[in-house]
């Protein structure tokens, strides 16, 4: 009988101890305007906490708003995670402002930095010539007034400055969030957000799960870091950015068509182009506009294959200047961009219709009309070139021309030495016909 519990624990000494896996928290940055990209990075920092069964994902926020398509698609996200989405208003100085507002009341937690703001978020159509903000019909914010509420009741947040962040544009600091119960956490940094956050509930329903009391102790916090698309895409994102690489694609590619042979032009104008479009379409843009900048390069190429002396030179950048400006907006004088924005944007504009057409003006008719001058080949191109005397004409001799040496005879049957300069006035075969010259020799 005693041999039983020495062969059980035998056994259980040889059964491998088992290690309790290490609870993760991931932390991700969103910083700057809502855009299509800004949906995918979400789609993919979620991803990636589900693959690694974390205990929560933290984003750090920090916007002035973007597009509502893209909020809603990341508020449905949010939603359907598995995984809990701490809405972290980080660093001090930074907003949760517009969609950004949205984004936050659909999380499973808010939690904000101290010097940060929340709200703001009455919906716009753009923005005037004059940077005056073009507010949305009725109807439109109607519509986002109910969306917004809709997320407040489902969290059990304050209902009433929920709609006061739509109807009248309602901006709180922590303090004043934490108070009216919009936010759960003010917190200094992650650390101190996982503190203050341990043990408490999710505000929604985890997707599969229910309702999660959050476990953050003695928790791995991992930085989720931007991949290099991110970078590339959040530039390109930029309107200035991408407007630029649109114009200089155009360039190239028009460049590349009309001196053939060398494909580098319209090769680098093709990718440009493509990066131009990719990154307006992140941000939005309008397709008359597009149109209008092709109809100018239009122009721009019949003066350089026609010249008309500046006639379509003006219409080109006329229509360039208009087309650039439509590319922002929305119609009726309602821009997508803001007045700084907007600034950059014009002086960018102008700029590029001004290089553009003195470009076709005068460089580049020179360059058409030097591709297709018939080039002379051959020996007949030594015609006119200095040399020098290597053997005596008497009257035949050789003379080096272009580092070469040819047979070569005086044009006059007359004797010319060594060393002496002469000019290439015919060729006869192999044989240069020459005389005296003044001018320089190779």
């Amino acid at each position: 009988m005693r041999k039983i519990p020495i062969l059980l624990l035998i056994l259980i000494l040889l059964i491998p101890p088992v290690h309790a896996e290490k609870k993760v928290v991931y932390v991700a940055k969103i910083d700057g305007t809502i855009t299509e990209y800004t949906a995918d990075q979400f789609q993919r920092y979620i991803g990636i906490a589900e693959r690694n069964n974390a205990e929560a994902l933290i984003i750090e926020l920090n916007t002035p708003g973007g597009l509502g398509d893209a909020m809603m698609r990341i508020v449905s996200e949010i939603q359907n995670s598995s995984v809990p989405v701490i809405i972290y208003v980080y660093p001090r100085g930074a907003i949760a402002a517009s969609a950004g507002t949205y984004i936050a009341m659909g999380s499973h937690l808010i939690a904000m930095a101290p010097g940060t703001s929340i709200g703001a978020c009455e919906p716009i159509l753009g923005y005037g010539n004059n940077g005056s903000i073009i507010r949305a019909p009725e109807k439109i914010r109607n519509f986002y007034t109910a969306y917004m509420r809709a997320l407040a009741e489902e969290s059990g947040r304050n209902t009433t400055a929920a709609v006061k962040f739509v109807t009248e544009d309602l901006s709180l600091t922590p303090e004043e969030a934490l108070r009216a119960h919009v936010i759960e956490v003010i917190a200094n940094d992650v650390p101190d957000l996982l503190r203050k956050a341990n043990g408490m509930k999710t505000k929604l329903p985890v997707a599969g799960r229910g309702y999660v009391t959050l476990n953050f102790t003695d928790v791995e916090v991992r930085h989720i870091d931007e991949s290099i698309s991110d970078v590339i895409i959040r530039y390109l994102s930029n309107p200035t950015i991408a407007y630029i690489l649109l114009n200089v694609g155009i360039l190239g590619l028009v460049f590349g068509f009309l001196t053939p042979g060398w494909h580098v032009p319209e090769t680098v104008g093709a990718v440009l182009l493509i990066l131009g479009i990719v990154g307006l379409g992140y941000f939005g843009y309008n397709t008359a506009g597009v149109v209008l900048i092709i109809l100018a390069v239009i122009f721009f190429i019949a003066e350089a294959l026609t010249p008309t002396f500046g006639l379509f030179t003006v219409a080109g950048v006329a229509t360039f200047i208009l087309g650039s400006l439509m590319l922002f907006g929305r119609g009726g004088g309602v821009y997508l961009v803001n007045r700084e924005m907007f600034s950059m944007l014009r002086v960018a504009i102008i700029v590029t219709a001004v290089l553009l057409g003195l470009f076709f003006l005068f460089g580049m008719t020179a360059v058409v009309r030097a591709h297709r001058r018939k080039p002379e080949t051959g020996k007949e191109e030594m015609v006119g070139e200095v040399g020098r005397v290597v053997e005596d004409l008497d009257p035949e001799g050789l003379v080096k021309v272009r580092g070469e040496l040819w047979r070569a005879v005086s044009k006059d049957g007359s004797r010319i030495k060594v060393g002496e300069k002469v000019r290439v006035v015919e060729v006869r075969g192999l044989t240069l016909v020459v005389e005296r010259a003044e001018g320089d020799a190779e």
